[in-house]
């Protein structure tokens, strides 16, 4: 059976939101690695709690609401608004490895985009290449905007491949098996529709990445001692 064209966004959406996207997503936990050390995770809901209480809280209260808004600027090529919120978003990072991080995913991607040779990309490089720093999102959502990926699709996919890293770095650091994160993952899924409507049209002023804890075990990461994970 012949696949509609319309079907070519779902199959680049995909493309973006998976593991194997090359940008080391992989080795980054934020900070669910010293979670785990400190005590504060230790089995399957304990772990279930923590990455939902960021779905709902910082990831879906700022850098959700943040996608949509880099989703618009970049569709209407608008690049002013497009260095503002990088810069947001980098100022919003509470240490060193969640800098790092975003800015050596940032990197990646971008790099990738000349290894891609999609003409279609080119304006995206063009206004990537006058960032002195790229963030993750600023790069995800241009190419994402630029292959005609609807907005909420690409929230919800970004939300999705942010939960299911989150539940790989549990599964490697409390640990636990393989039925545990298809467990976690189908909760967890079940909440990005909420997420993302939510965030479509959340005003500025009612964004927050206030999540101290979070931020707390991001810096003690930085000098725990044996670790699996890069943050």
């Amino acid at each position: 059976m012949a696949l509609s064209l319309d079907a070519l966004p779902l199959i680049r959406l995909l493309q973006l939101a998976s593991p194997a996207l090359p940008v080391g997503a992989f080795s980054y936990s934020q900070g669910l690695e010293w979670a785990v050390e400190s005590g504060r995770i230790s089995d399957e809901a304990g772990a279930g709690q923590w990455i939902g209480d960021l779905l709902s809280g910082a990831i879906g209260r700022f850098e959700a609401p943040l996608l949509f808004c880099l989703m618009s600027a970049w569709s209407t090529n608008d690049a002013a608004e497009i260095f503002r919120l990088n810069a947001d978003f980098l100022a919003s990072r509470e240490g060193a490895e969640l800098r790092a991080e975003t800015l050596q995913m940032g990197f990646s991607l971008n790099r990738l985009l000349a290894d891609l040779r999609d003409p279609t990309l080119s304006g995206v490089q063009a206004t990537l290449t006058s960032l002195p720093e790229i963030s993750f999102p600023v790069a995800w959502t241009g190419i994402a905007a630029a292959w005609n990926i609807d907005a909420q699709a690409a929230c919800a996919a970004y939300l999705w491949s942010w939960a299911e890293n989150q539940v790989m770095a549990a599964l490697k650091a409390v640990p636990l098996g393989q039925a545990a994160g298809q467990r976690l993952l189908a909760e967890l899924g079940s909440k990005i529709p909420a997420v993302v409507r939510g965030a479509q049209n959340l005003p500025p002023a009612a964004w927050s990445n206030f999540t101290p804890a979070y931020a707390i075990c991001n810096v003690r990461h930085e000098t725990q001692y044996s670790r699996l994970f890069r943050s």
